[in-house]
């Protein structure tokens, strides 16, 4: 049985920093390339960032320079570093794991809410 479990959501005020985490199991880590989307109240879910299986980072434009994405094989954890964190990046953030070779199935958390209000 496949697991995505988000951890490390809250209440931040803006400027502030948080991590977030997800620890996989049930798959084959490494085989996996690993993904945060989030989606804010009344939006529709949006594309974060990225890792690859080999450690390649991708970001979305708006959190470029702030956020970063990393992984633990060690652990089977992916985690995002938030820093510099808007009101604007309020948001359920989900994790999200899809295949690094061939196709297959993709997988998704339930997600952690974070909050950025002052």
């Amino acid at each position: 049985q496949v697991q995505l479990v988000e951890s490390g959501g809250g209440l931040v005020q803006p400027g502030g920093s948080l991590t977030l985490s997800c620890a996989a199991s049930g798959i084959d880590f490494g085989d996996y390339h690993m993904a945060w989307y989030r989606q804010a109240p009344g939006s529709q879910r949006e594309f974060v960032g990225e890792i690859t299986s080999g450690g390649i980072r991708t970001y979305a434009d708006p959190v470029k320079g702030r956020f970063a994405i990393s992984r633990d094989h060690a652990t089977n954890t992916l985690y995002l570093a938030m820093n510099s964190l808007r009101v604007e990046d309020t948001a359920v953030y989900y994790c999200h794991a899809r295949p690094a070779r061939g196709p297959g199935d993709v997988y998704w958390g339930r997600g952690t809410v974070v909050t950025v209000s002052s």
